[in-house]
């Protein structure tokens, strides 16, 4: 999506961004995700993204394994992008955005609200410890070096 601008990076935000980090990608999935969007002309309508850009991302997502592209019609051909288990996973990532967004970035009262379609209750996304339950100030967490860790970005110690 962004091209390959991160490949010396062992990070996984950067290699997210890889596939999702362009703003088009974000609304397109938001659309997919929370409002069900599957074609092409409801996402281009939604959107009013340019359709070389649209085309450009959802081929992407599908080659990525995020939406999968269906045939509905066959007089003309048209397809629908549907939403794979890993597309729909990237639906607290949203919901975690939103609440920055709302919190940072909103004026007034937030303009949309997620809630639990089983209970009607609201959604949140929060940052939890295995251990001891969730984490209240950001500063308590620490990124530390994890098994998938290539030698190469081991920092050597002296």
């Amino acid at each position: 999506m962004l091209g390959k601008t991160y490949d010396s990076q062992a990070c996984s935000i950067a290699r997210a961004l890889e596939v999702i980090g362009e703003r088009w990608s974000l609304l397109i999935v938001r659309d997919a995700v929370f409002a069900g969007s599957t074609r092409y002309n409801d996402f281009q309508r939604s959107l009013g993204v340019a359709t070389n850009i649209l085309k450009t991302r959802l081929d992407g997502f599908v080659e990525a394994g995020i939406m999968v592209r269906r045939k509905y019609s066959e007089q003309p051909d048209l397809y629908e992008y549907l939403l794979t288990d890993k597309g729909r996973a990237l639906a607290p990532a949203l919901v975690a955005l939103t609440e920055w967004g709302d919190e940072w970035v909103t004026e007034g009262e937030p303009p949309i609200l997620y809630t639990h379609s089983v209970c009607g209750a609201g959604i949140t996304q929060h940052t939890v410890c295995a251990h001891c339950g969730r984490v209240h100030d950001p500063a308590e967490i620490q990124a530390t070096i994890g098994p998938g860790m290539p030698p190469e970005h081991i920092p050597q110690k002296s």
